[in-house]
């Protein structure tokens, strides 16, 4: 009972009390340990300090550091926010491997059925991203034998203090506890996920190690402006006591001037006076602009930059920001991929192995995790687009046009859409006959395709440019002048629209280069 017959990754194998018993369990130490907190009274001497001891090896301080960077800067937590739960928030799904077999793709499903029975997959998938800051994030398994099926009973995010580094031929994250070179993570015990904002090592290319100066110098700013508006915010007051003033006397006036800085009321002895003098006047932009500095900073680097965040009315912010929203996108690709390989590694492969769904335990036939990245395609387009060029002779794949559009393949049994040319709308009923089209039979080649796409293109084109050309005719023969045929034209001018005319040349465009696409790929096959 001690050894299972499933191996580990190192090829020995698993000890069931390895799954039952989470590694930390016994780690008291760690489990009472209070975090520090490097930021307060952060100096630049003291910080430089904290990132040179990281590189030696000495990795606590920095972690912590980054633990206070993203609990007290509303700013980092604003954009680190956005960027982890765009990735929490994808929908996603287990893929079975390429070319599956039927057993393969019923062990997929099962796979999905196991992740989706998990209360806080959601919050396992937030936490997995906390290595996008960090570097790196290490979640322990616990498991748990439910009838002949082995399912991870809790999954708990660990702190990155609790962990050290041991550099080798490949850098290894281990346990911090035994002292040395610590305990490495128990196989199948661990989701650890490493997530460089850089290449290098893991204590060097974390992302918070690009944010840390600017934190520390919008830290100094902000309370250089705090000082600021203690100093001249409040009006200067002033009591002017008479020689001879008794204690008592000088006493009553010093409760005036506090009360009437508060209650804008007070009274005095008679003799005694108060003066409110001008102070000179003092400019926040300078803290201010140092603040937008260091913030502008930390959202270049965090989303990529900056117009996603906040807009300064200065630029066009619409046109760059659409730029800015396309970078945003990138990453957020970019990070779900590495969230859904760690994924697959460290929780799918135990997963399938601890419950026999991959018997020959090859990780190239492991069922995939993986993130649904497509975005919204316009249908629209797409049942403009696809019946000319099935008329041309290419070969559309129906499979492909349901990926592209997002759209599930029915099942053998399930109803399907017929088509209902009669009632449905101009773009429904095209992009269906389009698919009957593909499904049932090819379009037979013309002998000359450029006559073929000037005929579509025209049949768009030519009642436009014929409708113009009346309306012309028509104001010519029977304007009296020139100035009434010039006048006649300015107000013809708002309801000859380009639009359908613009619209009818990119359709014209898109099917030509999609033709000479296709006649080349013929040519290269010979």
């Amino acid at each position: 009972m001690n050894n299972s017959r499933i191996l580990g990754p190192d090829g020995q194998p698993l000890r069931v009390a390895q799954l039952v018993e989470p590694q930390t369990a016994h780690a008291i130490q760690l489990q009472r340990e209070f975090q520090g907190h490097p930021s307060r009274g952060l100096t630049p001497s003291r910080l430089a300090a904290i990132m040179l001891a990281a590189e030696q090896g000495d990795v606590i301080r920095q972690y912590e550091l980054f633990e206070d960077m993203e609990e007290r800067d509303a700013h980092i937590y604003s954009e680190m926010s956005k960027r982890r739960r765009a990735v929490a928030s994808l929908p996603w799904k287990i893929a079975p491997p390429k070319n599956p077999s039927a057993v393969e793709k019923k062990n997929a499903e099962q796979l999905q059925e196991t992740l989706e029975s998990l209360d806080n997959l959601e919050g396992i998938l937030f936490d997995t991203t906390d290595a996008i800051g960090k570097g790196f994030a290490c979640q322990e398994i616990e498991w748990q034998r439910l009838g002949a099926e082995w399912q991870p009973k809790s999954i708990l995010h660990r702190p990155q203090s609790w962990f050290q580094f041991k550099r080798g031929y490949q850098q290894e994250i281990r346990l911090r506890v035994g002292g040395g070179e610590g305990e490495a993570l128990q196989p199948y015990g661990w989701i650890t996920h490493t997530h460089a904002a850089k290449s290098g090592y893991l204590e060097r290319s974390a992302l918070f190690r690009v944010l840390v100066w600017p934190y520390l110098f919008k830290n100094y700013s902000v309370g250089d402006l705090a000082e600021f508006l203690e100093i001249y915010g409040i009006p200067m007051r002033i009591g002017k006591y008479p020689p001879g003033a008794s204690e008592k006397e000088k006493l009553t006036l010093l409760r005036a001037l506090m009360q009437i800085g508060h209650n804008a009321a007070g009274i005095i002895p008679e003799g005694m006076t108060m003066d409110f003098p001008a102070v000179a006047e003092g400019d926040p932009k300078a803290f201010e602009l140092m603040i937008s500095w260091c913030e502008r900073s930390q959202s270049k680097a965090i989303l990529g930059g900056t117009l996603t965040s906040q807009a300064d009315g200065k630029s066009s912010t619409n046109a760059l920001g659409e730029v800015h929203n396309e970078v945003r996108k990138e990453l957020k690709d970019a990070d779900a991929k590495q969230v859904a390989t760690t994924l697959t590694r460290d929780l799918i492969y135990p997963l399938a192995m601890l419950n026999g769904l991959l018997p020959q335990g090859d990780r190239r036939r492991c069922p995939r995790f993986t993130f649904d990245l497509a975005e919204t395609k316009d249908i629209g387009a797409y049942a403009t687009a696809l019946p000319p060029l099935v008329k041309l002779g290419m070969r559309i794949s129906p499979t492909w046009v349901h990926t592209e559009l997002g759209i599930p393949e029915a099942g053998p049994d399930e109803a399907v859409l017929v088509d209902g040319a009669d009632a449905a709308p101009a773009g429904v009923a095209a992009l269906t006959r389009a698919g009957l089209a593909v499904a049932t039979s090819q379009a037979a080649r013309g002998k000359d395709r450029e006559d073929q796409l000037a005929a579509l293109v025209g049949g768009e084109i030519d009642p436009l440019i014929t409708d113009w050309v009346e309306k012309i005719q028509q104001l010519v023969d029977t304007a009296p002048d020139l100035e009434h045929i010039r006048q006649g034209l300015l107000d013809l001018l708002p309801s000859m629209s380009a639009d359908q005319f613009t619209r009818a040349m990119q359709h014209a465009l898109a099917i030509g280069g999609a033709a000479g696409m296709f006649d080349a790929l013929e040519d290269s096959r010979g």
